[in-house]
């Protein structure tokens, strides 16, 4: 049975009613406990789905819930678990044997529905797992549903047509950032104990930054799925959602292929202290020359306390200046935005598209094929470009997002701080876009330069909103900067 917001809940029927409390332990912790048997799969699902259960309504993190077959899913991990033990072939089991995680609804897994958050696709059930979802499931991830996302996943806040927004658990008013915001959610408020996420312009960092949590962008290529049959460009990329570094690992740890893993793989090392690095601190952004900013003053603070915590582990921090090409914009806009234009949407249903996707589709389907090759072309020499002046430093910082996390609404311009969804927006798409590029100006250049970079919470407002800060590190350099993770949070 499939649970859909819009059918309201049905009771969750548990295995164990005196089943204990598993919200305090990380996802190592509970990893650690289902593998030597101390706590059973369906036990792990049946907490995680009655968390979902009592919250969800009012947090909006989840599109879809397969509890039915999440704890199934539960039982067969558990009948595995006991015929290992009993053939003595217990380390046969799964890296992630039982634990509870969900996938973002742009992601295809069997008998699901992908909405890619719109309204104007038709909603039918995946025929089979995408490349992200059965990786993990052969790592013995329990898939307990789907996460809201945008529309296609195309802006840094999660709100749709199809379901409720995905609020913040630290402020329910307030977005949890997008594109993997309703997966962001949902690991911050403890629906999953982590949760896969992918990121083409930052989907992946902005969420983190603004739920408090650990957001780590593998480097192109690192993570073997994410990507799309639209992404040109080749800017998404899977990656881990984690409440801290050592969680983070262990996710990248099942990402990652077993004969790519290297010295005992991420977790085996996350706690060890990396070298002492050179770090430039840049405040420019790419986008500054057609959207200029202000950084907020709590951004700054968050800044201000990463550099501090950076300093104290050892590490060397001063201003890097970056160059960024003018023409970096448009060409960015085009290859983010050519796979929607190509989108498979029949005519009738395109006035269910948002105010932003309608605009951006329209202006991608007006485009010659040579003038994305243009935009490709120039992202390949900025490519080039950036890296060399980023190589004068190990890695380079900043905040992860120059504002507090936003109001829903806010970037639309609608407000929309109620139910139900209103049927129309507000807001206008060229605005929308201008926030957004605003309110997170330092992370799409991360996905054309291929490189790796993590989101770190520092600091937390007094309001009680987190912040974070943003590094970005060298091809190659995804342990360093989980390491580093690892160390602020131990300061």
């Amino acid at each position: 049975m499939l649970l859909l917001w819009r059918n309201g809940w049905s009771r969750v029927s548990l295995a164990d009613p005196y089943m204990r409390d598993l919200s305090r332990m990380s996802a190592v912790e509970l990893r650690d406990a289902l593998a030597s048997g101390e706590v059973s799969a369906r036990e792990a699902t049946g907490h995680y789905l009655a968390a979902i259960e009592s919250r969800n309504k009012q947090l909006g993190a989840f599109v879809t819930v397969t509890a039915d077959r999440a704890l199934d899913d539960a039982a067969a991990a558990d009948r595995l678990h006991a015929a290992l033990v009993k053939e003595g072939r217990l380390d046969e089991l799964p890296l992630l044997h039982g634990m509870p995680t969900a996938f973002k609804d742009l992601t295809d897994v069997a008998g699901v529905p992908t909405t890619h958050g719109s309204a104007a696709l038709e909603h039918k059930a995946a025929p089979e797992d995408g490349a992200l979802a059965a990786g993990l499931k052969m790592r013995g991830v329990i898939s307990l549903g789907k996460t809201q996302v945008p529309e296609f996943g195309l802006t840094a806040y999660s709100e749709n047509r199809v379901a409720p927004p995905s609020r913040n658990p630290h402020a329910m008013g307030r977005s949890s950032g997008g594109s993997s915001g309703g997966s962001a959610a949902a690991v911050a408020a403890g629906f999953v104990p982590f949760a896969p996420g992918t990121d083409g312009g930052g989907s992946i960092r902005i969420p983190a930054g603004a739920c408090g949590l650990v957001g780590l962008k593998p480097g192109r290529g690192v993570v073997p799925s994410g990507a799309g049959a639209g992404d040109a460009a080749k800017l998404v990329v899977a990656g881990p959602l984690a409440k801290t570094a050592a969680d983070a690992a262990l996710l990248m740890d099942a990402l990652v292929p077993r004969d790519q893993a290297r010295d005992g793989g991420y977790l085996a090392n996350v706690g060890r202290a990396p070298k002492p690095l050179r770090i430039g601190l840049s405040l420019d952004s790419p986008w500054a020359g057609i959207y200029p900013f202000q950084i907020e003053e709590e951004a700054m603070d968050a800044l201000a306390l990463g550099i501090k915590l950076l300093e104290k582990a050892g590490h060397r921090v001063g201003e890097a200046e970056i160059r960024y090409d003018n023409r970096y914009p448009e060409a960015f806009t085009t290859a983010w935005t050519a796979g929607v234009g190509s989108a498979r949407i029949a005519p009738r249903r395109e006035a269910l598209l948002t105010p932003l996707t309608r605009t951006f589709r329209r202006r991608a389907q007006q485009r010659s094929a040579s003038k994305v090759n243009e935009a490709l072309s120039f992202l390949r020499q900025f490519e080039h470009d950036t890296i060399t002046q980023y190589s004068n430093w190990d890695m380079i910082l900043m905040p992860t997002l120059t504002q507090t996390p936003r109001p829903i609404g806010w970037f639309t311009g609608g407000g929309h701080s109620g139910e139900p969804w209103p049927s129309e927006w507000a807001g206008d798409a060229d605005e929308d876009y201008k926030r957004q590029c605003q309110y997170a100006p330092w992370s799409s250049m991360v996905n054309v330069c291929g490189l790796p970079a993590i989101s770190i919470p520092v600091h937390m407002t007094p309001g009680g909103l987190p912040m974070g800060i943003q590094l970005i590190g060298r091809p190659g350099s995804e342990l360093p900067l989980l390491q580093l993770a690892a160390a602020l949070e131990s300061s």
